[in-house]
């Protein structure tokens, strides 16, 4: 990816090294406030937000799967306990380069999505309220309350930001075999895809309905909204080719990473089987063909991952 020399977000907050004495309790505020309305899940050409930003008191973690990190999504949805890995990156290493290298990249990526939807948000005459990024080592605090390095990147849509160690890409590399700064720039254009979904209303839907399904129509709901984002970080790389940001091998980094996550994957990985009632995030070739399926579209209208089957 040619990133080197280009603008970085001024919507990156760095808390690495500050320590980690976050907060420890349950997840802040009642994790399933109801929200009014009906379902607002844009279909084929983009829909006005009407009420964008209003959408509080969810807690929804929607990072890079529960098998990977050991903490499940749903129990975050419900605020319920999962037991977790204790992951130190105290010693954290960078993917790529230094750690201020690594920032600057992270710093690109966001700007250019920060484009992407600016741009895309204006076309329906609305404002892109642009996310803040925070960088930290071990564990912070978070509108959803503690974030830590074992729950992988995630975004927390109660103040609307993402959080990501940025360890994590040296596990995406070593441990599950997607490498390359595409692939780390997916992960971020994928979690920038939950703001999206948070502003336009799907995060809030999802929320309300979830309080009257099993915990298995959850997981199949949780999956639609995985790939929807999946679909959207598929857009920014469409964008990202359209900006000449784009090198030789960069598409196929982002799809390596996307099928090295698929549930089916990482079940057979960890555990030699699956479980697909308990997928949550989509199997490999389901990422891969939403992720696909965005970047060929170019636009939101592709993305409507909740009609018909997926």
């Amino acid at each position: 990816m040619k990133w080197r020399g280009r603008r970085q977000s001024s919507n990156i907050q760095d808390r690495r090294g500050a320590g980690g004495g976050g907060f420890r309790g349950g997840f802040g505020g009642s994790p399933f406030g109801r929200s009014g309305g009906g379902l607002r899940i844009p279909m084929g050409g983009r829909t006005s937000r009407g009420g964008m930003g209003g959408i509080l008191g969810i807690v929804v973690v929607l990072g890079l799967i529960w098998l990977l990190t050991g903490t499940n999504p749903i129990d975050m949805l419900t605020g319920g306990s999962s037991s977790t890995s204790s992951v130190s990156s105290s010693s954290y290493r960078p993917a790529n380069g230094s750690a201020d290298e690594l920032r600057e990249f992270v710093g690109v990526v966001i700007q250019e999505t920060e484009d992407l939807w600016n741009a895309e948000f204006a076309e329906i005459g609305e404002d892109y309220p642009e996310p803040t990024v925070v960088l930290f080592t071990g564990q912070t605090d978070s509108g959803c309350g503690a974030a830590d390095a074992s729950t992988g990147p995630f975004y927390c849509p109660v103040d609307e930001q993402v959080y990501i160690d940025l360890g994590f890409y040296d596990m995406l590399r070593d441990q599950f075999g997607a490498p390359g700064d595409f692939a780390q720039a997916y992960v971020l254009a994928h979690e920038v895809g939950h703001h999206v979904q948070n502003l336009t209303g799907v995060l809030g839907d999802f929320n309300q309905r979830r309080q009257s399904m099993s915990q298995e129509e959850a997981n199949a709901w949780s999956v639609r909204v995985e790939l929807q984002a999946d679909c959207y970080a598929g857009i920014w790389a469409a964008y990202a080719g359209q900006e000449d940001l784009l090198e030789n091998g960069d598409i196929e980094e982002a799809i390596n990473a996307a099928i090295q996550i698929g549930d089916d994957t990482l079940q057979r990985r960890s555990q030699g089987f699956v479980v697909p009632k308990t997928f949550n995030h989509g199997t490999s070739e389901q990422r891969k063909t939403w992720f696909e399926r965005g970047y060929r579209g170019g636009d939101p209208g592709v993305c409507d991952t909740f009609s018909g089957s997926v």
